[in-house]
């Protein structure tokens, strides 16, 4: 079987973000069931400052997420969806190390994210560790996370 060839990049137009937001809309508000205007927030705004991630395969959105500032230092890693038939291919891991490569790139030196706690092994299998208490976030358990970078 061969590895899957994905595209991972940063947004850089409206089409790209168009296609990021249709992951996230497949993956959390009709797989989840997460409201709309949970999803969907003031750091999808144009301008917002946070830097908003696609995957394609065969230039099809299959991924995507967000990482924005959220203390001098400190970045926020949200929103990390795969669509169904791409899981477990390694796309979220390619994913989450493209965001560390631009996070660095940004200067900060801590991630931090709120897993969904199913997900959480594989946020810890990336260096991750938890903090403080399992806790509801749109009607699904997370838990917090954080992670130095080099």
């Amino acid at each position: 079987m061969t590895q899957a060839t994905y595209q991972i990049q940063s947004v850089s137009t409206e089409k790209e973000m168009e296609d990021a937001l249709s992951v996230r809309k497949a993956v959390f508000i009709v797989e989840q069931e997460v409201p709309a205007d949970l999803e969907i927030d003031e750091h999808d705004k144009a301008n917002s400052g946070t830097i908003h991630f696609v995957a394609y395969k065969d230039q099809l959105p299959v991924g995507a997420s967000r990482l924005r500032t959220y203390a001098p230092g400190v970045g926020k890693i949200e929103r990390v969806a795969v669509i169904k038939n791409e899981r477990g291919t390694g796309l979220g891991r390619g994913i989450m190390i493209a965001m560390e490569d631009k996070a660095h790139e940004h200067g900060f030196e801590t991630l931090k994210l709120n897993a969904q706690t199913h997900a959480q092994r594989f946020y810890e299998k990336l260096g991750y560790e938890t903090y403080g208490d399992v806790f509801d976030e749109a009607g699904i358990e997370h838990i917090a996370m954080v992670k130095k970078l080099r």
